[in-house]
This record gives C-alpha cells, sequence and structure tokens, in this order.
C-alpha cells in the first residue's frame, strides 16, 4: 500500500517518489513532510546506514510511516554496508543513539517487506518507466546496487534527486568531504556516471538554509500535526549545531533537498560531470567539471553525462515552504 493519491492537484498527477533515507533527525523531518505534501505519491522507503545503522533506519523509517498514519507502506531494508565493505560511519553523534534525538520512541508494530532496497527499487522503476522519481537523503549504496543488479535503471528513472557533496566549499566530516558521500565514495561515482538524470544538492546549499531558535519556538507552540513530535526530536539537533558550528537553530539538509524535488523554481543549476574521489586523503571530494576548458586529452571527467548541481537557493521561500509544511495541521 502507498501513500493515498490525493488525486489531480493543480492539474497535475501526483509525483511518484520513492525515499532512500538513513533517518536520521532531518531526515525525519523531510519523511514526514513528504506525507504532508498532497502533490506526491509515496511508493516506500529503502534504508541505508548514515545517521544510524540501517537495521535502526529500518526501525525508525518504519516508525515513522506509523505515526504518519501509513502503516501500510512497504519499508525496504537496504545495505549494512558500503560497496567496499567494513564497518560502516555512523552519525550518531549527531542525532542521538536512536538517530530521533534520543527520544526513543516505542517500536513499531510493522515489519520490512522481504525484498532488499536495491531489489524494490528496480521493480518500481520497472514497473513505472519515466514516472519514479528518488530523493537519496543517505549514502549511495543501494542506487549503486540497483544499477549494478540493473543497469537499464538509470534511463528508466524519472529523477534522482541527492543530498550529498560540497561543492567549492568546506565538507562536514573533513574539510574535503561531506557525510554522504563519504559513507560510500565508490556508490556516489556509480551513481553520478551511470547517466540518470540527476540532482544533487550539496552542503554548500543546505548550510544556507536554517530554522532558528525563534522558528523552532514557532513550530513547537503551532498546530502542526507532528510540531511537538519533531520539536522534542530537534532539542538534541539544536544543541549538536550550537556545539558543533555555533548555530543557534539547525541546518535543514535534508529538507532543502526536498524542496528542490517539489520547488526546483526556488534553485538555480549548473550542468557539468561530477566525479567522487575513492582514495587518499580526499577521499569523498566531489568535483565538478563546469565546462569552462576545452580539454586536450581526455580526463576521468570525459566520456560522462553531465548531471546538475544545486548553485543557488532562495533562502526565505526555501524556508518558508519548510515551515508551511511543519506546522500543516
Amino acid at each position: 500500500m502507498t501513500k493515498p493519491n490525493h488525486g489531480v492537484v493543480d492539474g497535475l498527477r501526483p509525483q511518484k517518489i520513492i525515499i532512500d533515507t538513513d533517518p536520521g533527525i532531518d531526515d525525519s523531518i523531510t519523511i514526514l513532510m513528504a506525507f504532508q505534501s498532497p502533490g506526491l505519491e509515496v511508493l516506500g522507503l529503502t534504508t541505508v546506514f548514515g545517521n544510524v545503522a540501517t537495521k535502526d533506519a529500518t526501525r525508525n523509517a518504519l516508525h515513522l510511516c506509523e505515526i504518519a498514519g501509513y502503516p501500510d507502506l512497504p519499508v525496504s531494508e537496504g545495505s549494512p554496508e558500503p560497496l567496499k565493505g567494513g564497518e560502516p560511519r555512523i552519525d550518531d553523534f549527531f542525532h542521538g543513539s536512536d538517530g530521533l534525538g534520543n527520544t526513543f520512541p516505542p517500536s513499531p508494530k510493522g515489519k520490512k517487506i522481504g525484498k532488499s532496497a536495491s531489489e524494490f527499487l528496480v521493480d518500481k522503476i520497472t514497473e513505472h518507466p519515466g514516472e519514479v522519481s528518488i530523493l537519496a537523503l543517505g549514502p549511495l549504496t543501494n542506487l549503486a546496487l540497483a544499477i549494478k543488479r540493473d543497469s537499464s535503471v538509470a534511463k528508466k528513472v524519472k529523477k534522482v534527486v541527492v543530498l550529498g557533496g560540497a561543492f567549492f566549499a568546506t565538507g562536514n566530516v573533513n574539510p574535503a568531504a561531506e557525510a554522504n558521500i563519504y559513507g560510500d565514495p565508490e556508490a556516489a561515482d556509480i551513481v553520478f556516471t551511470c547517466g540518470a538524470d540527476i540532482v544533487i544538492v550539496g552542503i554548500n546549499i543546505t548550510t544556507q538554509v536554517i530554522l532558528t531558535d525563534s522558528d523552532l519556538s514557532e513550530l513547537r507552540a503551532s498546530n502542526g500535526k507532528h510540531a511537538k513530535y519533531l520539536s522534542n526530536m530537534c532539542l538534541f539537533y539544536r544543541d549538536w549545531h550550537v556545539k558543533s558550528d555555533g548555530v543557534h537553530g539547525i541546518f535543514l539538509h535534508d529538507p532543502v533537498c526536498f524542496a528542490a524535488l517539489v520547488q526546483p523554481e526556488l534553485f538555480t543549476f549548473r550542468k557539468g560531470v561530477v566525479r567522487v574521489e575513492t582514495q587518499g586523503i580526499c577521499v569523498g571530494h566531489t568535483l565538478m567539471d563546469q565546462g569552462l576548458k576545452k580539454w586536450n586529452s581526455s580526463n576521468p571527467w570525459t566520456d560522462h553525462a553531465p548531471v546538475s548541481v544545486a548553485w543557488t537557493v532562495d533562502v526565505p521561500k526555501v524556508t518558508q515552504f519548510v515551515k508551511e509544511l511543519l506546522m500543516k495541521p
């Protein structure tokens, strides 16, 4: 069962999406925003490591579906480790040991489906060619595995909107790399060069959009369906931002990526081939060929399809978009 189809909205049929996620506080905000959006049909959630281990991401995804009123929405568990294997990098220091700001909600009653995330992605994209967009909010392991399973999904998927990278800006794992890409750089390089219609929203964009302490107080006082729940979750997240970044509020990483999917007119984009470093001290670094030079010989960027990279963002309008959805009764 998918999120109920709300019918034609403004003359348009709802957009089919799958959210690949590692919830995570800002993932949770985004998932609940998606459930509050009448122009979307959420086909399912696929889970991956990142903010928490994959099994915990699955638990949190099932929990979010239940509190949103969609307990039968398919939740498909993905890879527990990056493509090259080994222990995944987990950001529980940022999101709490439960990934939900140490709020420790009751265990969900629902269960994950039997299909793996990569199998679910391939099946749904194949079932609805040209109609399904992927909102990728964690490391890109599941998408890379889907491409390895069936390379034709790159041409069948409508769009892949990725939260990841730090374009011509400092990373948040180290000076070179952003967390999602650093979590599985090999997977990111596969996805970015697969030929799909890809939009990348880096933290150089998302860190411009902040819910301030005043905004968070406004959210708590609102009649939003999940306002109190999210406000409690964000207490941990906000305190980390103060300690880590000196920001009295929270960065809206995942919600901004969601906005780029459903409100792309609030952004500008540049096209270019993006490659990911998979070795050395700059592992996880995303570097875009901006097309400023005609190369005299081939290099690792030539002969690959360009992707769209978010370049500017209308901060007031994106902030208002997020607040309106979060405060929606």
